[in-house]
């Protein structure tokens, strides 16, 4: 996609502006029905209103907005050479998406029809934010086997979720681990981010980082570092995770993270534990 963001800006920019996404259906039909910012600009307004309702796009808004830019777009450059070159280049790299896309979708099936078989994905399917996505990914993080990781600690070691604390002489200084498998790491970050609007205590725990000084990514790997530590009991319990519960042990140890939770929101999830 950067690649071919890169190509459209040499000769069809516009079409960058139309869509905010690159790697959709949507995008890929247009650029290959479309190619050129000429060949858009004379489609008739009928023929393209049918084009996005063809592809779900039900904005009367949106697709009005979009025609009326596509009508009264101009040509960046108007060089055969370049035009041409350049519009060959995407049409390939087009192409490339698109099968990439088939592909991932073919992946997407056989996990959704897979995941449900597994032993523990009850532990996970239900975990605030998790969905048809994360849910999976989680699965496979922790994996079956509950000797693999003694401690919470080492599994957030091993997931890159844990800094590193280097000493030298008197000075030490922490960075994030660098040696660690990313798409875990990136999993666990990525799932936390989801549970911010959630999860109470999750937002209330960002938003108390965020006050610290942390920047979103150092208050999301903060937010996921604590999220391990809960999934990991109940992982090794095999008990599914229950907000009210763990709100309830909140109140109990006094946090100061209660202070920051709405009132109101808190206590009827309380009275459910």
């Amino acid at each position: 996609t950067n690649r071919l963001g890169d190509t459209l800006k040499q000769y069809y920019p516009q079409a960058l502006e139309w869509f905010d996404h690159r790697d959709t259906v949507l995008f890929c039909d247009f650029v290959t029905r479309w190619p050129t910012q000429m060949h858009a600009r004379k489609a008739r307004k009928s023929v393209l209103e049918a084009f996005f309702k063809a592809h779900n796009l039900r904005s009367a808004t949106l697709i009005a907005t979009r025609i009326e830019a596509i009508k009264a777009s101009k040509p960046l450059t108007q060089d055969v050479a370049v035009i041409t070159s350049h519009r060959l280049l995407a049409l390939v790299l087009v192409e490339q998406i698109r099968i990439t896309l088939q592909a991932i979708d073919r992946f997407d099936r056989e996990i959704a029809a897979l995941a449900p078989t597994l032993p523990d994905y009850k532990l996970f399917s239900n975990l605030p934010g998790a969905g048809q996505a994360l849910a999976p990914r989680l699965l496979a993080a922790f994996g079956e086997q509950r000797e693999r990781y003694a401690t919470a600690g080492e599994l957030q070691m091993y997931s890159g979720i844990a800094p590193v604390l280097e000493r030298s002489g008197q000075k030490s200084w922490v960075h994030w681990r660098l040696r660690c498998p990313k798409f875990v790491r990136q999993t666990f970050v990525e799932w936390a981010a989801q549970t911010v609007n959630k999860s109470f205590w999750a937002g209330a725990f960002y938003q108390q980082q965020r006050g610290k000084g942390s920047s979103h990514q150092a208050a999301l790997r903060a937010l996921a570092f604590k999220w391990i530590r809960i999934l990991f009991r109940c992982w090794k319990d095999r008990t599914p995770y229950d907000e009210s519960r763990y709100l309830d042990a909140l109140k109990k140890r006094s946090s100061p993270l209660l202070a920051l939770l709405d009132p109101e929101k808190a206590e009827l999830k309380l009275a459910k534990a």
